[in-house]
């Protein structure tokens, strides 16, 4: 039985294993690896597979691969859960990819664990970093690279997709989860929720709970949060869901200083709203990157309407995911090595902002504030 994203929020943080994959990983499996290469050997009709350890910052175990002379990036879901997500999320890629944004091409993906006990996908490898390597050495063009990443986004909004929330086929076929399979036999991708507004309040209430038992909010924070949010419940009353990144950051964009080489990680993109992923930006940058980002969506597509306060509002939903997994998976205890902490900071400076950017989004929301306090 593959597993169903349906009521899940955030996958990381809400999984039934939840922050599985967050926490620092050890040796590579060896029994796992050979698996691995028997299994892309297969799938792949090819002769020589070589893996070797990859680079990689989320929740999946990575490798490197040269198949038959074929540079490829290999990513790995290994969750008690089984999830099957990494075939929609291929179709996403190719999907991004048709309508001009740069996403690595996916030579293979088999989610269907009837032959290994885990989900594999073989994109297409690139010889630069990501842009958050650049940024934390202070080398990035932050104001042209946000004004590409608008764009994207403005692009990647044209598709629209039926139904809200996390991403299913429209007619789900259980007994195979190849990529070539699913594109064939399971129909369009639609979001698993009825409305916007039931996508947007799943697991809001757990979320609040699980921070006030870790300290994190007081019951005053909650409430106020709570109360904000049910203040500007008509926002969410959206007819139509466009696709959203819903992880957009600059580890999730490959590239050099100055030019943006691919978008990557959609496993968690979803049908929502349009303002969402430029609240993303938000969550890590200030007033004059996201006015750049703006301006690179206004140069494709007009803004919505109500734009800032639903900028707000999805600025305060992601960062309440953001605390959750931060609080979870032990972020705050990094040092600066972590990605999400920048050079000579800790992880008490990454709690502090993360207080601060959730009680400006909510100065934002009820003042609809222009971006410039960012």
């Amino acid at each position: 039985m593959i597993m169903s994203r349906r009521d899940i929020y955030y996958w990381k943080c809400d999984r039934p294993a939840a922050f599985h994959g967050t926490q620092t990983r050890g040796a590579a499996n060896t029994e796992l690896e050979s698996q691995l290469r028997e299994s892309m050997q297969r799938e792949l009709d090819a002769r020589v597979v070589e893996l070797s350890p990859g680079v990689g910052q989320g929740n999946h175990l990575t490798w490197n691969a040269d198949v038959d002379g074929q540079a490829m990036f290999v990513r790995v879901e290994n969750g008690p859960e089984k999830d099957a997500h990494l075939a929609i999320e291929s179709v996403v890629l190719d999907r991004v990819r048709e309508i001009g944004v740069t996403t690595p091409k996916v030579f293979g993906c088999d989610a269907s664990r009837n032959r290994v006990p885990f989900a594999w996908q073989a994109l297409e490898r690139f010889s630069v970093p990501d842009l958050n390597h650049w940024f934390k050495q202070g080398g990035l063009d932050t104001s042209g690279i946000a004004f590409a990443i608008g764009q994207a986004v403005a692009k990647w909004q044209t598709i629209t997709l039926e139904g809200f929330g996390t991403l299913e086929w429209s007619a789900r076929n259980e007994s195979q989860a190849t990529l070539e399979t699913h594109k064939e036999l399971c129909g369009p991708l639609s979001g698993s929720r009825s409305s916007y507004a039931d996508y947007f309040h799943l697991r809001l209430d757990e979320h609040l709970a699980f921070l006030v038992s870790s300290g994190f909010f007081t019951r005053e924070q909650r409430d106020e949060i709570a109360a904000e949010i049910a203040n500007h419940h008509a926002l969410l009353d959206l007819p139509l869901g466009c696709l959203v990144h819903k992880d957009l950051a600059l580890w999730n964009i490959l590239g050099t200083r100055e030019h943006i080489a691919a978008f990557i990680d959609f496993d968690d993109a979803i049908s929502g709203d349009a303002m969402d992923d430029l609240s993303l930006l938000a969550c890590f940058h200030d007033a004059a990157f996201l006015a750049r980002a703006f301006e690179g969506y206004q140069s494709i597509r007009p803004l919505p309407d109500e734009h800032r306060r639903r900028f707000w509002l999805h600025l305060l939903r992601n960062m309440i995911v953001k605390a959750v997994i931060r609080v979870g998976a032990g972020y705050f205890d990094r040092d600066y090595g972590f990605f999400l902490i920048g050079s000579g900071g800790s992880g008490a400076d990454l709690k502090r902002t993360t207080h601060a950017r959730i009680s400006l989004a909510l100065r934002g929301l009820a003042s609809n504030a222009d971006l410039s306090i960012l």
